[in-house]
């Protein structure tokens, strides 16, 4: 791995909303966009964005529009849309499609831009445990994880706390530096995470009943039909966002996909396992590149 740390770089993506990403590598090269999900930052891919740049490739992790040391939608519109329009503003700054990698909300923006909006707009795609059918009880224990503790932690320890509780299966770390990245100190001191509230009380798309629910599912199953692109769909095997049906539903819908089942990771693959995630990404770009 290179020892060189990232170089930062902002890209404009409409007035008055600036995405920050963090880069590895030859900005000429194929750039590897990692799109992160929702409620998570740039700092979610542990090394793998890095690994890539050793590869030959631009590696780029980037905090999505109200994540991070990204701007806040003054608007509240944090809708898929948005975040596909967000996608083809950043990859029109690199030289040729990039190949994207993304986990969750990230990858439902890969899905929409390629199956419905833009095809075209990238090279490949890494879908991060996510197809077009997910898990109702994965989906809203996430939801309470995320809504929880709106008032913040007093220290960066408890918040460590709550993610050890919603996490159960990963080893709690000694270091809260990595943690520390995903917080942010307000002025009463308190750290909450790094996120914009209205992510989650203003998305404008959100299906309110279960007419809008099934022309929901229906949306994303017509993407996922029309995927041409190659594809890779890494799934963690104790996910309880994809399960074994969903996965099977989705190599239906994409039959032209491969498929990685990581051992011992839940739906935070690239967290869990980051060696047997960094694997599974470098050798698809290896046989992207044959």
């Amino acid at each position: 791995m290179t020892e060189a740390g990232p170089t930062t770089r902002d890209y404009q993506v409409g007035p008055g909303l600036t995405l920050r990403a963090d880069t590895w590598g030859d900005p000429a090269a194929v750039p590897v966009l990692f799109m992160h999900g929702g409620g998570q930052t740039r700092h979610a891919w542990g090394n793998t964005a890095r690994e890539v740049a050793t590869k030959g490739f631009f590696g780029v992790s980037l905090d999505l529009r109200g994540h991070g040391d990204s701007d806040w939608a003054e608007d509240g519109d944090y809708s898929i849309d948005a975040y596909v329009e967000d996608f083809k503003q950043v990859a029109s700054c690199f030289d040729e499609a990039p190949v994207v990698v993304g986990a969750s909300l990230g990858g439902l923006t890969a899905l929409i831009s390629e199956g419905e909006r833009y095809p075209g707009l990238a090279r490949a795609v890494v879908f991060v445990d996510i197809t077009p059918r997910m898990e109702k009880d994965g989906v809203a224990r996430i939801m309470q994880f995320m809504s929880a503790s709106p008032e913040g932690f007093e220290t960066v320890g408890h918040a460590a706390d709550a993610v050890a509780e919603f996490l159960p299966h990963r080893p709690r770390p000694d270091d809260h530096s990595g943690l520390r990245k995903n917080l942010r100190r307000g002025e009463d001191g308190r750290y909450r995470w790094h996120w914009d509230p209205g992510f989650l009380t203003s998305r404008l798309d959100r299906p309110r009943d279960q007419k809008q629910v099934v022309a929901w599912q229906e949306r994303l199953d017509g993407a996922a039909r029309s995927l041409e692109l190659p594809c890779l769909l890494v799934r963690g095997r104790m996910s309880d966002i994809v399960s074994d049906q969903g996965v099977r539903e989705f190599l239906e819908l994409v039959p032209h996909a491969e498929y990685v089942d990581v051992a011992d990771a839940a739906h935070m693959v690239a967290g869990d396992k980051n060696d047997l995630f960094s694997d599974a990404v470098c050798s698809f770009l290896d046989r992207l590149s044959a």
